[in-house]
């Protein structure tokens, strides 16, 4: 080990930066963040860096050269005024006084060194190379960031409150650690973590109480895993589906979706497919209900997004009259994901002030849709589950008067390698689509923004020559159909 870590407590303490520059400016910023009284010494005005901090009274500024007694009451200094000679001579007067100090930039002048911070309040996770790798460090903290919901410091605020009641109840070491592990792995944690904090503390009381003992019934995580793309999840997605005991998914999600759950968790194939829906929606919701009760951890993983055609709104309707406790996780739907991953912007000052979502199911050859709506100027419309009855939808428009030159577009497992966009207009679109082969997942759009898609395609994917999908467990994932 060649630093001891530690964390200083500086609330009401003294600290001084010697700069008047940006990097002076960042070294105050974490010191008042600390609760620190900061002086920053410098003959010069302060860079505009500091104007931010300018809010608090807590930061003095001296205009003047630095003179050791610049360090009297002082607690913790950082030389930063990247100046060779005078930071030098700022570290050599700190260390004759025994005061930890930093020389920024210079790992081998520091009492201490900086790490990469990961603030949740209060629990701190700081990442360190050293000095040897800032950069490093700054990468292994942000992959961190995403492992670590923001509400951790919520949990250990709960966990605080707790603390003396905890120790009266459970007076050995050991019974509280255990106490305590089982808490933060039990759904007290996510209860926090989705803001119901009441639920949460009234749970942690009631385990207290039955000798610490979990909560016997499971949870629901209703998850959107977005249109096909694994790195258009969410963080919260990802943690719930590295968690869950149980996964139940629709034929919209993709593999590599699938593959980024917990790998010994179950998984329950529930998908549904254009006139053939292989577990009817009812039974769905009560296998969700009864997988929680049995105190399963439930990940109800769904194409797109749940609350965008996705019906899972009648889904938590269930959970709800059951006593289930649930959570939902917005994903990424099919036309914000898909449409920027074919370069058509959904809005446009110049081409579209309004945007539109239906579906395009056929009901007797025929779609109950309000034409008239549809078909104003200046908006876009994005149908869902509209390639078989792509023919319907284009003459349905344009007899209610949308001109046939409407630019419009089709767009086959967007966002992922596999995507294909076929652009044209109401009179061309659906031979295009023909002659082109699409099969779902398949998403619509019509309007002038798709006229954009030539100047802003940025997206041009490589499919592999294996890159294809077999199975009811490897479908495409687009959440239009």
């Amino acid at each position: 080990m060649d630093y001891l870590p530690i964390f200083m407590d500086l609330r009401g303490r003294n600290g001084l930066v010697v700069g008047g520059g940006d990097a002076a400016a960042r070294k105050a910023s974490l010191m008042l963040s600390a609760g620190a009284w900061v002086t920053a010494v410098s003959p010069d005005a302060l860079s505009e860096a500091f104007k931010e901090l300018a809010k608090t009274d807590r930061l003095i500024h001296r205009q003047a050269q630095f003179v050791a007694e610049h360090l009297d009451g002082v607690d913790v200094v950082f030389a930063a005024s990247g100046n060779e000679q005078l930071d030098q001579q700022v570290h050599d007067a700190a260390r004759a006084r025994h005061l930890p100090v930093n020389v920024v930039d210079r790992p081998k002048q520091c009492a201490f060194i900086m790490p990469s911070i990961i603030d949740r309040s209060p629990v701190m996770v700081a990442v360190s190379s050293g000095g040897e790798a800032p950069v490093l460090s700054r990468l292994l903290r942000a992959r961190l960031e995403t492992l670590i919901p923001a509400a951790y410091g919520r949990l250990a605020a709960l966990a605080g409150r707790f603390k003396m009641r905890v120790r009266e109840q459970l007076p050995t070491t050991e019974a509280r650690r255990k106490f305590w592990e089982k808490a933060f792995l039990s759904p007290i944690s996510e209860m926090v973590f989705s803001g119901r904090e009441q639920e949460a503390e009234a749970n942690l009381a009631a385990m207290l109480a039955d000798g610490g003992k979990t909560p016997s019934t499971g949870e629901v995580y209703l998850v959107g895993a977005g249109p096909g793309n694994p790195d258009l999840l969410t963080f919260r997605a990802l943690r719930l589906m590295q968690q869950a005991d149980v996964v139940v998914y629709d034929r919209l999600v993709s593999p590599p979706i699938l593959d980024m759950c917990r790998r010994d968790a179950d998984r329950l194939y529930v998908g549904k497919e254009r006139d053939n829906h292989a577990v009817p929606q009812d039974e769905i919701n009560m296998v969700l209900v009864r997988l929680a009760q049995a105190g399963k951890r439930v990940l109800r993983l769904k194409g797109g997004d749940p609350f965008i055609f996705g019906r899972g709104g009648e889904e938590i309707e269930t959970l709800r009259e059951h006593g289930v406790p649930f959570q939902v996780v917005p994903g990424v739907t099919a036309a914000a994901g898909v449409a920027a991953y074919a370069g058509i912007p959904l809005t446009h000052r110049d081409h579209a002030q309004s945007l539109i979502l239906v579906t395009g199911h056929l009901k007797d050859g025929s779609m109950d849709l309000d034409w008239d709506m549809l078909c104003r100027p200046a908006q876009t419309i994005v149908i869902y589950m509209g390639l078989k009855g792509l023919v319907t939808l284009c003459d349905e428009m344009k007899k209610h008067g949308m001109p046939g030159s409407t630019p419009a577009a089709i767009v086959q497992q967007g966002t992922t390698l596999n995507q294909k966009v076929v652009t044209g207009t109401l009179d061309t679109l659906p031979a295009q689509a023909a002659q082109a082969e699409l099969k779902p997942p398949t998403l619509i759009i019509v309007g002038s923004v798709v006229s954009l898609h030539a100047k802003l395609n940025w997206f041009h994917p490589e499919p592999a020559a294996d890159d294809h999908w077999h199975t009811p467990l490897d479908k495409p994932a687009s959440l239009g159909q």
